[in-house]
């Protein structure tokens, strides 16, 4: 009895198990997983925000201002800041027609993508057709080709067809160099649907279009949110294809800013604004779409 009970108080309980077997990276990660890596990384975040903040504020300065002292002066002086440089800015007939023709270039960019590379996801991952794998490996073999090597053939064809110079083939130069990873992501996303629920639907009646509009694309909203973010931002802030395939009436924001670049020390007081307006338009639809961003990125990493 004495024996039996000597042995049973050997025994390890199972936490005390556990901790033995922890590694000493695993014990490291556990004790700086509190507050000392949410200060850590609270710093980094405000420290990454520095360059927003000085050009926020210094597109609320006024040009002598920028001149004769650094930005952060007007935080112990807020009589520097004022609207004038915003206002000055509405009355820039270039910038603002520039900022037209972004938005004329990104929203249709944007809205081409998702549609067709929704249809054509969803065709690869539940309609029979023949070739169907070998034709999905050539939608995601384009994803490697590099825009600039399309530059040059496009500009040329663009040219003889009379595209070349206007919004409609900068649109489709962006629709096209989009749709692979369009195609590549929603794919995979749909084919994660079960495929009792798509069954369901076609015993009731629904046809491929209506089972594509009343139930695939309601369970794919998180990742076409973010397709439509990525697409979107690439978009927004994508100069190369805009310096090729536009003209002085078509340019985006970003074009504009880069010529006005050239006369800096006339028009900083036009180019901070404007910068800042390219930069929080952006922003503002990542952050309206947040919580669908994140959930189209993690969605398939748990099962």
């Amino acid at each position: 009895m004495t024996a039996t009970a000597s042995r049973v108080g050997k025994v390890s309980s199972p936490g005390t198990t556990a901790r033995a077997r922890e590694s000493l990276g695993a014990r490291i990660a556990g004790r700086l997983g509190g507050g000392l890596v949410r200060v850590f990384l609270i710093l980094v975040g405000l420290f990454w925000l520095v360059p927003t903040i000085g050009l926020l504020i210094s597109s609320l300065r006024a040009p002598e201002d920028m001149s004769a002292s650094g930005w952060w002066t007007a935080l112990t002086k807020p009589s520097q800041l004022t609207v004038d440089s915003y206002q000055k800015l509405l009355e820039n007939g270039d910038i603002t027609h520039s900022l037209l023709n972004t938005v004329l270039i990104t929203v249709p960019a944007t809205v081409l993508v998702v549609v067709i590379g929704a249809l054509a996801g969803y065709a690869f991952a539940w309609m029979e057709f023949p070739g169907r794998d070998w034709w999905f490996l050539g939608v995601v073999s384009l994803l490697v080709v590099p825009v600039q090597v399309a530059l040059i053939p496009i500009a040329e064809l663009f040219g003889k067809i009379g595209l070349f110079g206007s919004i409609l083939g900068v649109i489709l130069f962006h629709t096209g160099f989009g749709l692979p990873f369009a195609v590549f992501l929603l794919r995979n996303f749909f084919a994660e649907i079960p495929r009792e629920l798509l069954e369901a639907a076609r015993l009731d009646g629904a046809g491929e279009l209506r089972l594509f509009a009343r139930v695939v694309m309601p369970l794919g909203g998180p990742a076409i949110a973010s397709l439509g973010i990525f697409q979107f931002l690439w978009v927004w802030n994508d100069m190369l294809v805009a310096l090729v395939f536009t003209k002085s009436g078509t340019q985006p924001i970003t074009v504009a800013l880069q010529t006005q670049v050239r006369q800096f020390g006339n028009n900083i007081d036009v180019l901070a604004p404007g910068a800042f307006l390219s930069m929080v338009i952006p922003l503002a639809v990542f952050f309206a779409f947040q919580r669908q961003f994140v959930s189209g990125v993690m969605a398939g990493a748990v099962k």
